[in-house]
């Protein structure tokens, strides 16, 4: 019988299949006497504790031992040489342990992943890198979609990022029915690989920039960390059914908790409510039937819908929006400069600071401080980096912006269901209130619908040609002294 062990290392041998095996095999015959043949003394075990261990549970199973390349003597003599053998093959495991781990060290901080290849990225040969991480896609484009969804609070939650990438075929699972376990989700958002930066902390390797291409920007990964920190941000029900639209988005007029939406049989047929289920509330259990809540909404969704001559408005106030910002743009690039340059300053000043002292207390502030300013310079590196957009691109970017704004009611309309929650949070910065009077409070907008709203709802003419007079008091004029001197005023 064969049992074949490529484990690598030593350690506890009970964490080696071949060696469990074997022994399984043993416990199960325990009637027959069995030779353990081994191929080279160092693949008993390379580790003296271990190595004394398993002599002591072949021995108590009867098993005996025999080696190419050694022999097994039960004298003073032989289990001295045998200890010796078993040291040095520990000692060479130990020396190559430390090679490889500072060689690895030497890489990472030289900007290069040594481990394995998160989701989304793949090892590949580059000339001039080696071993080198690349996007792997499309599970890489999924990756990226979702990263950039969560920092800009498209997906609200982790598990709306969960549900996003099981809903790619693409993407791979780890759980037989499609799933992915919430704590890798985590894991993702966490690493910082996906903005081009390596670190290993255990290895005292600090952030820096690698050289790999990123999935996201320093500063998108810079956001997600503060999601995740906060945390206090509603997500989208799991429940969600496209019959009910408005669950979750309509509170109740009376104690301002979200009503929900279901389904109510009647004699002949289903009918559809909104309701609210808070206790203590005048309004629990009071059902608006689905046509008239909905109904109500339309309503003030299709007058959220500007005019063209509101749309051409609010292109001309964008270019001048685009050009400011340009202006803008150009200044704050000089200032972050300088701000990189003065977390510069201060972390050697830091470091200086920490070699002088000895107090391991003020020495762990620092090392916090210190790696606060350097996440704070990269973000401040990355920002001043990026280049300016050029006048051309302003019809890219506003695109989709005026898509949304000139046909808000259409997209949601024709909209599946996640399109239409997606307008729901761009066109009104509050849910809806549905009032015990049977009529929605006043929707509160976001800004670009509530600037062009007022300027809707402004009477603005023209100032007619001609002169424009003063009016005239009819209290009487105070004069001075000198203007009743003057000769014009003789006449009075």
């Amino acid at each position: 019988m064969v049992f074949p062990d490529d484990a690598s290392g030593g350690g506890d041998f009970l964490k080696r299949p071949g060696m469990c095996g074997m022994l399984a095999y043993l416990d199960a015959q325990p009637s027959k006497d069995y030779i353990v043949i081994f191929d080279d003394l160092k693949r008993f075990a390379r580790d003296v504790e271990f190595h004394i261990k398993l002599r002591r549970e072949f021995a108590n199973r009867g098993a005996r031992i025999e080696c190419l390349n050694f022999s097994f003597e039960d004298t003073p003599e032989g289990k001295f040489i045998e200890t010796i053998i078993a040291a040095q093959g520990e000692l060479e495991r130990d020396q190559n342990r430390r090679q490889v781990k500072q060689k690895m060290t030497a890489r990472v901080e030289k900007g290069y992943w040594v481990f394995h290849a998160p989701v989304g990225y793949k090892f590949a040969t580059d000339r001039i890198h080696g071993k080198l991480l690349v996007p792997d896609e499309p599970v890489a484009d999924c990756l990226c979609e979702a990263l950039n969804g969560y920092a800009n609070g498209r997906f609200r939650s982790q598990a709306e990022v969960q549900r996003f990438l099981e809903s790619k075929p693409e993407f791979p699972k780890d759980q037989p029915n499609g799933k992915i376990r919430a704590w890798k989700i985590t894991k993702i958002l966490k690493n910082p690989l996906y903005a081009g930066y390596v670190q290993a902390k255990t290895w005292g390797v600090s952030l820096r920039r690698g050289h790999h291409e990123p999935l996201i920007s320093f500063s998108t990964y810079e956001q997600i960390q503060k999601n995740l920190v906060e945390g206090a941000r509603g997500s989208a029900r799991a429940d969600f059914s496209e019959d009910f639209p408005l669950r979750g988005f309509v509170a109740c007029g009376e104690c301002g908790n979200n009503m929900t939406g279901a389904w109510s049989k009647g004699k002949y047929k289903h009918y559809a409510y909104y309701r609210c289920e808070t206790r203590g509330c005048s309004q629990k259990s009071k059902s608006v039937a689905r046509a008239k809540m909905e109904g109500g909404f339309e309503d003030i969704l299709a007058r959220l819908q500007p005019t063209k001559r509101l749309v051409d408005l609010a292109i001309a106030m964008f270019k001048d929006a685009w050009n400011s910002r340009l202006e803008l743009a150009r200044a704050e690039r000089e200032e972050w400069r300088r701000q990189a340059d003065a977390a510069d300053k201060s972390i050697l000043e830091l470091v200086d600071r920490m070699v002088e002292t000895k107090n391991p207390t003020v020495i762990k502030a620092i090392e916090a401080k210190i790696e606060k300013l350097e996440r704070e310079k990269i973000a401040l590196v990355e920002r001043a980096g990026e280049p300016l957009p050029n006048v051309a691109g302003f019809e890219d970017c506003i695109e989709l912006a005026l898509k949304f704004l000139s046909r808000p009611w259409d997209i949601y309309k024709n909209g599946s269901h996640a399109i239409r929650q997606t307008v729901l949070r761009l066109a009104f910065s509050e849910p809806l209130t549905f009032m015990p009077e049977g009529v929605y409070g006043t929707p509160k907008t976001t800004l670009p619908f509530k600037v062009l709203g007022d300027f809707d709802n402004q009477k603005c003419e023209m100032v007619p040609q001609g002169r424009i007079e003063l009016p005239t008091s009819p209290l009487p004029r105070v004069r001075s002294t000198t203007e009743l001197l003057r000769p014009e005023w003789a006449a009075d």
